[in-house]
C-alpha cells in the first residue's frame, strides 16, 4: 500500500462510518479494533485533514472528552481545560487573562476552540504545528495548570476509569503524554460550528434583514473612499484575513493588524525570532464572535463597538502593520449605520447548537 493510499484510508474511514480495522505498513498507536468516528461534516466545509497517525475513534473522543473536563490534568486538582475554555462562550475565556492554579496570570487571551481541525499553527504565536503539540503543552505551563505530565500520567493510572479507556482508545492500558495528547486532540476535532444565521442563509433556510445583508456586504468589500482612485468600495475590508465565501472566516495565518506602534508582546516575531513577524498574530475565526469576548490577543476590547471602532481608525503604524490596514488613508470612514449593520452581520455567525451540544459536556455531571 503507498502512502497516497494511506492517506485516503484515513481520511475516509471517519466519514463513511464502517467498522473496519485500522491498518497501514509501519503500526500507529492505535486500537485496531476501536469504532472509527463519523464527524459531521457542515455543507460548504471542506473535509478535515486527519492526521495519518492519529485517526478519530469513537473510544479516543470519548477518552479526550473525559481529559478535557477531568480537574487531574492541573497540578492542585482545581482547574481542567474546559475552566478557561468555556463551552457558552464558544470554548474560550469571558475573562481578558486566564488565571492559572497558582493566581499566576497570563497575557494572552484563551483563544476560543472551534473548527479546530481545519486551522493550522495552534497558539497566538502559532508555535504549535498541531493540535496534539497545542494540547499537552498547559498541563505544564507555570503559569497555567502547572502540573508535569508524569504526575498527571500517575494520578490517571491510580483510577479505575482511565486505565480501560485507554485500553479501549489505544489496545493497551498503558498511558502516555502522547496517547493523551492524542486522545484531547481528536475530541478537539469533533468541537465543529456551522449551524448559524450564515450557515443557514447559505442553505436557503434564512433570509437576512437588510442591515444583516447590508453588513454581509461591507464584510466583504474594499475599505476606502471609492471616490480617490485607489480601488475602495466603502466597505469594512474584512474579507482579506478573515475570508471570502469560507467556512471559517479565518486565514489562520499572522498578521499585524495596527494595535501597536510599540511591540510590548512580539507575536509571532517572538516565538520565530524574525523582525518581520513582530507584532503579528494568528488571525482567530470570527464565528460565534458575539460569545468570544474580550477580543484581539491581549483581550484589550470588551465590545464588538470598539472592535470596529480600532479598524475603521485604520490601526497604529508600525515596521509590519498588514498592508490592508488603512491608517495611510486615515481609516474606513464608516458611519454609524454601516458599524450597526457590520455587528448585526457578524451575530449571523453565532451558533447557538453548537454552544448547547450535549456531547461536548462535561461526562462527569
Amino acid at each position: 500500500m503507498n502512502k497516497g493510499k494511506i492517506i485516503l484510508l484515513f481520511v475516509l474511514i471517519p466519514l463513511v462510518g464502517c467498522r473496519k480495522e485500522f491498518h497501514q505498513e509501519d503500526p500507529i498507536d492505535i486500537n485496531i479494533d476501536a469504532t472509527p468516528y463519523t464527524l459531521n461534516i457542515p455543507p460548504f466545509f471542506p473535509q478535515m485533514d486527519i492526521p495519518e497517525d492519529n485517526p478519530m475513534t469513537v473510544e479516543g473522543v470519548e477518552l479526550g472528552r473525559h481529559l478535557f473536563w477531568d480537574t487531574r490534568l492541573s497540578g492542585d486538582n482545581t482547574q481542567s481545560c474546559a475552566s478557561c475554555h468555556l463551552p457558552e462562550n464558544a470554548f474560550s475565556d469571558p475573562e481578558q487573562f486566564s488565571i492559572g492554579i497558582t493566581g499566576a496570570v497570563g497575557n494572552r487571551q484563551a483563544m476560543a476552540c472551534q473548527n479546530l481541525g481545519w486551522a493550522q499553527n495552534f497558539f497566538w504565536d502559532g508555535r504549535a504545528p498541531s493540535l496534539e503539540d497545542q494540547v499537552v503543552e498547559p498541563v505544564e505551563n507555570p503559569i497555567e495548570m502547572n502540573s508535569s505530565w508524569d504526575v498527571v500520567i500517575a494520578e490517571l493510572a491510580a483510577t479505575d476509569l482511565y486505565p480501560p479507556m485507554y485500553k479501549a482508545a489505544f489496545g493497551t492500558s498503558t498511558i502516555t503524554k502522547e496517547r493523551s495528547g492524542k486522545a484531547l486532540a481528536a475530541f478537539l476535532r469533533t468541537l465543529i460550528s456551522g449551524n448559524s444565521k450564515f450557515d443557514r442563509q447559505r442553505l436557503g433556510l434564512y433570509t437576512y434583514t437588510e442591515s444583516e445583508q447590508n453588513g454581509f456586504n461591507l464584510y466583504i468589500s474594499e475599505g476606502g473612499d471609492p471616490d480617490n482612485g485607489q480601488g475602495g468600495q466603502g466597505g469594512a475590508d474584512c474579507f482579506h484575513c478573515h475570508g471570502f465565501g469560507a467556512s471559517q472566516f479565518s486565514d489562520y495565518l499572522p498578521h499585524n493588524n495596527g494595535l501597536d506602534s510599540i511591540f510590548v508582546d512580539l507575536g509571532v516575531g517572538g516565538n520565530n525570532g524574525n523582525p518581520n513577524d513582530y507584532g503579528k498574530f494568528k488571525t482567530p475565526t470570527l464565528r460565534n464572535i458575539e460569545l468570544t469576548s474580550p477580543y484581539m490577543h491581549d483581550g484589550r476590547f470588551t465590545t464588538l463597538e470598539e472592535v470596529i471602532d480600532h479598524y475603521d481608525s485604520g490601526g497604529k503604524p508600525s515596521a509590519t502593520i498588514d498592508s490592508f490596514m488603512k491608517y495611510t488613508d486615515g481609516g474606513l470612514h464608516l458611519t454609524d449605520q454601516k458599524k450597526e449593520d457590520l455587528i448585526n452581520f457578524l451575530k449571523c455567525l453565532t451558533d447557538t447548537s453548537f454552544v448547547n451540544n450535549a456531547a461536548f459536556l462535561s461526562p462527569f455531571e
